[in-house]
C-alpha cells in the first residue's frame, strides 16, 4: 500500500508541478490577451455586481437556477477551503514568502479563465430532470459531438464525482477532526458525526436549502476570518511593508531571505505558489462551472464577470491576508509548515486562542467546501445516471465525511490530487475548443450557429430557436434527437 500511494503523489506531483503549471497557465494568458484584458476592464463592474447582488436573505433558489450572489457564494464555497489556510502556509514553508507573488499572477490569469468557464456553463446549460443545470460536462458534449464527445465528458465526470465529491470531502471533514481535536480535545469521529448529521441536512433540502445556506455562510466566514487576520496585521504592523517586501523581491531573489526557507530558487517559488494558487482558487478546474450555471442572469457575460470576483476574494483577500499573517509572525523561519505553522503563527498573536480561531476557520471553510464539492458531484451524477442515482451518492458522501473525520488519509490526499488534475485536462480541452464562442459572446457578436449545439437534427434546431434561457436541452423530448445527433 505504502508503494501505491507514493506511486500516486509520483504521477500527482508531476501533474501539478509540472504539466497543469504550464497548461493552467498558459489557458489563462491565452484568454487574457483573446479578450483583450477582460479582468481588468470588467473588474469595476464586477464589484459593483458583487455588492449590489449582495444579501443574506435573497429569493430562494428553485427548479430555474438561483441569484447570481448565491452562484458566486456557492462557487466561492467550494474554493475558499482548506487551502486558503494550510496549502498557504504549505506554499510559504516550501517556496519562500516569493511563492505568494507567483500566486496572485496565477490568479490574475485565472480570473480569465474563470471568465470563459462561467459564460459557457451558462450559455450551455439545460435541463434535467425538470431543473436547470450546467457544466463542463454539458459544453464538452456539446461542442464534441459523436464517441469523442461523450468518452471526454464521462472521464470529467467520474474524476470530478471521485476526486471532490467522495475523497475531497473525506480530507475536508478529516481537517476539521483535526483542527478541533487540536484545540479542544475532541474526538475527531464525534466531530465527524455532527458535521455529517448537518451537512446531510443540507443534502436532503437540495439546491434551494445549498443556496440558501451559502449566501449567509460564505459572507460570514469570509468576514470572520478578514477581521481576524486584520486585528493581527494591526498588531503586527510594523512588520507588514517588510513582508510585501519580502513577497516582491523574494519573487525573483529568492536566494537574499536570510533564515527560514534555505536554497530556494525562482523556479521552485514560482512552482509552488502557481501550484498551490490554482490549486485554491480552482479556475480551470472545471468545478465553479456547476454553480454558475445556475445563475439567473440576463447574459452569460454577466455571470463571468461575477465568476471573475470569486478568484479576487480567495486570492488576492483570504489567501493574502493567510501570508501577511504567517509572514508578520515571524513563525516561517521554524521550519514547519501547513496547519501547523497557520497555528503558530495565529498563536503568536491571539495567544492560546490562535489555536481555537484555526479550528473554527477550518470548521467554515473545510464545510462550506464539503456542500460546494457535493453538489458539483451531485450534478454529474445526475448527469451519467440520473435522479435517481442521486440518494445513494448522498448516502456515500456522507459515509466518506463521517469516516474520514478520524483516519490518517494520506493516499486519500494523494487520489483526490490526482484526480483532481485529471479532471482539469478535459476541462482545457473544452475551454480552449469554444474560445472562439467566448470571444465572441464577450464582444456581443451574435452568430446563428452559436445558438445551436446540435446542428445536424431539424427538430433539435427547431427546440433550440424557440428556446430563450435554456441553450442545451436535455429533457426527455428531445433525449431522442439529441442521442440521434450525437451518434
Amino acid at each position: 500500500m505504502q508503494q501505491f500511494t507514493e506511486l500516486v503523489k509520483l504521477v500527482s506531483g508531476f501533474l501539478w508541478d509540472y504539466l497543469l503549471l504550464f497548461l493552467l497557465c498558459g489557458t489563462g494568458i491565452y484568454f487574457t490577451l483573446r479578450l483583450k484584458f477582460v479582468q481588468v476592464r470588467k473588474f469595476g463592474v464586477g464589484l459593483k455586481m458583487l455588492f449590489g447582488g449582495f444579501n443574506l436573505r435573497g429569493e430562494a433558489a428553485d427548479q430555474k437556477g438561483m441569484s447570481s450572489f448565491q452562484a458566486l457564494t456557492t462557487a466561492i464555497a467550494a474554493q475558499v477551503g482548506t487551502g486558503n489556510i494550510t496549502g498557504c502556509a504549505m506554499a510559504l514553508a516550501s517556496g519562500g514568502p516569493g511563492a505568494i507573488f507567483w500566486m496572485w499572477v496565477s490568479a490574475f490569469f485565472g480570473m480569465a479563465t474563470i471568465y470563459s468557464e462561467a459564460v459557457l456553463a451558462q450559455k450551455f446549460r439545460t435541463v434535467k430532470d425538470g431543473q436547470i443545470t450546467g457544466g463542463p460536462i454539458y459544453y464538452i458534449r456539446g461542442f464534441f459531438r459523436g464517441r469523442f464527445g461523450k468518452v471526454l465528458s464521462v472521464f470529467f465526470s467520474i474524476a470530478l464525482i471521485l476526486s471532490l465529491g467522495l475523497m475531497g470531502n473525506m480530507v475536508q471533514s478529516n481537517s476539521i477532526g483535526s483542527a478541533f481535536h487540536n484545540a479542544f480535545g475532541v474526538p475527531p469521529l464525534a466531530v465527524g458525526v455532527v458535521v455529517t448529521v448537518i451537512a446531510g441536512f443540507i443534502f436532503l433540502g437540495g439546491v434551494k436549502r445549498l443556496a440558501s445556506v451559502t449566501e449567509k455562510l460564505v459572507p460570514v466566514m469570509a468576514i470572520l476570518y478578514i477581521l481576524g487576520c486584520l486585528i493581527i496585521l494591526g498588531i503586527n504592523h510594523d512588520m507588514v511593508l517588510t513582508a510585501l517586501q519580502q513577497i516582491f523581491v523574494l519573487a525573483f531573489k529568492p536566494q537574499a531571505m536570510a533564515g527560514g526557507v534555505l536554497g530556494v530558487t525562482i523556479k521552485e517559488a514560482m512552482r509552488y505558489g502557481v501550484a498551490r494558487g490554482l490549486f485554491s482558487n480552482e479556475a480551470g478546474m472545471g468545478s465553479t462551472p456547476h454553480a454558475h450555471a445556475l445563475a439567473k442572469v440576463k447574459k452569460p457575460e454577466d455571470q463571468g464577470i461575477v465568476a471573475m470576483m470569486g478568484v479576487f476574494i480567495d486570492t488576492f483577500i483570504v489567501l493574502t491576508l493567510t501570508a501577511l499573517v504567517i509572514l508578520t509572525s515571524g513563525m516561517l523561519s521554524t521550519g514547519e509548515t501547513g496547519t501547523t505553522l497557520a497555528q503558530m503563527a495565529f498563536n503568536q498573536a491571539f495567544g492560546s486562542f490562535g489555536n481555537i480561531f484555526v479550528a473554527c476557520c477550518m470548521l467554515f471553510f473545510a464545510f462550506s467546501t464539503i456542500i460546494g464539492w457535493y453538489f458539483f458531484g451531485e450534478v454529474n451524477v445526475r448527469a451519467l445516471f440520473g435522479k435517481k442515482a442521486i440518494p445513494v451518492y448522498s448516502l456515500l458522501v456522507l459515509v466518506f465525511v463521517m469516516i474520514g473525520s478520524s483516519l490518517q488519509v494520506d493516499l486519500v490526499w494523494s487520489l483526490s490530487d490526482l484526480f483532481n488534475g485529471l479532471m482539469v485536462l478535459p476541462n482545457l480541452i473544452g475551454l480552449l475548443a469554444l474560445s472562439g464562442l467566448v470571444a465572441r459572446i464577450t464582444k456581443g457578436i451574435k452568430d446563428p450557429k452559436d445558438d445551436i449545439r446540435y446542428p445536424d437534427d431539424p427538430e433539435v434546431q427547431k427546440l433550440m430557436q424557440n428556446t430563450d434561457e435554456i441553450c442545451c436541452l436535455d429533457d426527455a423530448e428531445v433525449q431522442g434527437p439529441m442521442r440521434k445527433t450525437a451518434d
